[in-house]
């Protein structure tokens, strides 16, 4: 699988990712017009999407960023979620935004909002790239989604795999003869 292979299946263009981050923005512009609004990037899937998203927001915002983790190396989530890098400042005078590049099962998107709402912001919500609600084990569902996708192991725009491939400026299915080529 090299980044010049042309035969990935293109689940999300660079154009298409553009025009959606655009209109989050925009919306989240609008929903935060007299709110403190504090971004809270949960790296390291969400760089890429986070760093594109708070340019196309239009208001005078905070942004820090968590490390959490549940995956590993691994093409499912490991179902244990712990948190690496925590968020120092007291959140008490914002409304908080949580943006993450996808919520699949769902776990870890809820074990981080429930750990945020332990340190008190006057509102706490979510953004996601990517929603893949067909293998959710939550009943979290993201405030704000870019795209609604199939079951499917997704890389590209910073989503990862094995640690690599979040340069690519779209999203990708990986399918099988995908992971064939990799492991030769």
């Amino acid at each position: 699988m090299n980044i010049d292979d042309k035969k990935w299946e293109i689940l999300c263009s660079e154009e298409d990712i553009k025009q959606k981050t655009n209109e989050l923005g925009n919306l989240i512009t609008e929903d935060y017009q007299d709110k403190n609004l504090y971004v809270i990037s949960l790296l390291r899937g969400s760089f890429i999407f986070c760093a594109d998203l708070v340019r196309a927001i239009d208001l005078k915002l905070n942004i820090n960023f968590m490390i959490s983790s549940s995956y590993g190396d691994g093409l499912q989530t490991s179902g244990k979620v712990t948190i690496n890098k925590d968020v120092e400042e007291d959140l008490t005078d914002y409304d908080v935004l949580l943006v993450d590049d996808i919520a699949d099962s769902g776990l870890t998107l809820k074990h981080v909002m429930e750990h945020l709402k332990t340190k008190n912001p006057k509102s706490l919500k979510s953004c996601v790239l990517l929603n893949k609600p067909s293998r959710r084990l939550t009943d979290l569902e993201p405030d704000y989604c870019g795209f609604t996708i199939p079951d499917a192991f997704v890389v590209g725009y910073g989503l990862n795999y094995g640690d690599h491939y979040r340069n690519i400026p779209y999203v990708f299915i990986v399918t099988e003869e995908d992971r064939d080529r990799q492991e030769n």
